[in-house]
């Protein structure tokens, strides 16, 4: 998943041993055009993926509980607020209230057994208090 945005350095979000597939992700703390708010990063298919913690129907925290955001059969990203779900490859809608918009991606690379996310100039790293 990539935000186009200029080159910036990347913050390290956990080990990659510590997502795995289909299971809890990690949750970090992010201003977004200056409101602090969350985002969360996981593995689906192989692949670490990583969007704002906003529903696209309602902006509101979506997981039920910290990091569980999955659905029961673990197929899709799933508002516990308002029910819409969401692909977990590339974040678009695929039903209920959240009508034809997508998760805001957020840029993560995966190396030398490290996730890292890369900040743009939308999304920051909320400082630590």
């Amino acid at each position: 998943m990539a935000e186009s945005a200029a080159p910036s350095t990347p913050v390290r979000l956990c080990a990659s041993d510590e997502l795995v597939e289909r299971g809890d992700a990690v949750v970090f703390d992010v201003i977004q055009w200056r409101d602090k708010t969350t985002a969360f990063a996981m593995r689906f298919e192989g692949e670490v993926v990583a969007y704002l913690n906003r529903c696209v129907h309602v902006p509101t925290e979506m997981d039920w509980q910290e990091g569980k955001f999955l659905d029961s059969d673990r197929e899709f990203i799933l508002c516990s607020i308002h029910g819409a779900s969401y692909n977990p490859r590339d974040g678009r809608c695929v039903g209920g209230p959240c009508g034809r918009g997508r998760l805001t991606a957020l840029r993560v690379e995966e190396r030398d057994q490290q996730v890292y996310w890369y900040p743009s100039p939308d999304t920051q790293p909320a400082p630590v208090t």
